[in-house]
């Protein structure tokens, strides 16, 4: 059975590239690919951004807690992340054009649910100056 989910359309390779801007401004991101293929964002060791592709299709996932995740819910654009939904984590829906305002708020949210206190308060006071 085939579980590779590398990023190999144009598509997917936009996606990452735009998802990697974002991640560029935060510090100590580490990007992997995991056993899966999956291109996974962490920071210390803690994944809060998912990318991968099915069936040409472009897939973003990414670490919310249940009250966020139930009013992303809600707006129609988002489902919950098979296997580790129950946690929190929100997908992008296929079919629906992507915000990347609002997801870039939501990736940067992210970030400060995985992240160290003392990262967290440098992303927050540099977000002040």
């Amino acid at each position: 059975m085939e579980h590779d989910r590398r990023i190999k359309s144009k598509q997917g390779t936009e996606m990452l590239e735009r998802v990697r801007k974002i991640c560029n401004s935060l510090p100590e991101v580490e990007e992997i690919i995991d056993g899966f293929g999956h291109t996974t964002f962490k920071v210390r060791g803690k994944s809060f951004i998912m990318m991968g592709e099915s069936d040409g299709s472009p897939g973003l996932s990414f670490k919310s807690d249940r009250e966020n995740q139930e009013i992303l819910l809600q707006q129609g654009r988002y489902l919950k992340t098979p296997y580790i939904g129950q946690h929190g984590w929100v997908s992008t829906k296929k079919d629906e054009p992507l915000d990347w305002n609002e997801l870039g708020s939501l990736l940067k949210e992210a970030y400060l649910r995985a992240a160290p206190k003392r990262l967290v308060k440098q992303v927050l006071d540099q977000g002040a100056e």
